[in-house]
């Protein structure tokens, strides 16, 4: 399962250190697995999420900026629902879909609701808002609150499905621009505040609806940011008083740099910080290798599985990571530092 938030820095998670934020809920999602302080991906929403469902560059895929990632093709590129179907898995993309063409079932989703654009949360607050899209069949929203009937959609597709193996892409609205106020918020609140606390609300029904299932055991979470803290609020989120270098949009280290965390109780080794090099490519043979399923012939992959890593082995570790925003720049990061 992977469980994808919107615009979320490490400045963003008490687990790194905000000196502005409290997540509860995931810093216990990192204290009962592993938490990276390496975790990398491309620094903007469009070109992270094609590096994360294909397993592949973005110069190869010619997923370089937002615009781009529009041409991705099925009959050339090939993600993770298909490669897990191979392996007797159920799918379903839930949220955001982004600047990705076509819809998830394209690419080889079995179930999915997504909304239109970014930041969705109530139907009056955006021209795009007041559709969303169920299997392929268009719905109004309303006054509905997205986030919410993403939660409840899943709480369907996993209910059920309990009784088979599946992968969750949940792809979360929080805390993409323009920040709205939560079914929380009091008048005069923090909205900003209020809505990383409305994610790591959602994040714990999540758990929730797993323990409730029985299925919390048998499931891997992998929780991420798809990129830095956006615009403004990036200055919010200092860590021990000091600002980071880098937000979103940015080829400066917290550009790319994202809360990563991996938690399966009694495979995943609780209380664990691991310096080990991870990029977001390396998510699609990492869930490959869980599942048993085997990797696309057709096309390079650039990621490597850290699942050896997951379970307390050694493995074989990255050397080096790479991110890419072609009107930016180029980086290779290693264990030491960064080079351009």
């Amino acid at each position: 399962m992977h469980d994808l938030a919107d615009d979320l820095g490490i400045g963003d998670v008490s687990a790194y250190g905000s000196d502005s934020n409290r997540t509860p809920v995931i810093d216990k999602l990192a204290s009962e697995g592993i938490r990276f302080q390496h975790g990398y991906t491309a620094p903007l929403c469009g070109p992270s999420r094609a590096l994360i469902l294909t397993g592949r560059y973005a110069f190869r895929t010619g997923a370089v900026n937002q615009d781009m990632c529009g041409n991705l093709k099925p009959s050339e590129e090939i993600m993770i629902p298909t490669v897990l179907r191979s392996a007797g898995y159920v799918t379903s993309m839930i949220g955001k879909w982004g600047q990705l063409p076509l819809n998830p079932s394209d690419f080889g989703f079995d179930d999915y609701i997504r909304f239109k654009g970014s930041g969705v949360y109530w139907s009056k607050e955006k021209a795009k808002a007041d559709m969303y899209t169920v299997n392929g069949v268009d719905k109004q929203l309303g006054d509905q609150y997205m986030p919410d009937l993403m939660h409840e959609h899943m709480v369907k597709f996993v209910s059920a499905n309990v009784s088979k193996p599946f992968f969750l892409y949940y792809s979360l609205v929080q805390v993409h621009a323009k920040i709205q106020p939560t079914p929380d918020s009091k008048p005069g609140s923090d909205l900003y505040a209020d809505n990383i606390a409305y994610m790591d609300k959602l994040v714990g029904k999540l758990l929730h609806t797993l323990d409730s299932l029985k299925l919390r055991d048998n499931t891997l979470i992998v929780f991420m940011g798809d990129n830095g803290t956006a615009n403004q609020y990036a200055a919010r989120g200092t860590i021990g008083g000091r600002p980071l270098s880098g937000k979103k949009g940015s080829m400066l280290e917290c550009g790319g740099l994202v809360p990563t965390i991996a938690c399966w109780p009694g495979k995943i080794a609780p209380g664990q910080v691991s310096k080990t090099l991870i990029d977001a490519s390396d998510l699609l043979p990492t869930f490959a290798d869980v599942a048993g399923a085997k990797l696309p012939t057709k096309n390079i992959i650039d990621g490597h599985s850290f699942l050896p890593q997951l379970l307390g082995q050694k493995g074989q570790q990255r050397e080096w990571i790479f991110c890419e925003l072609p009107s930016s720049g180029r980086s290779v990061r290693n264990r030491h530092g960064i080079s351009s």
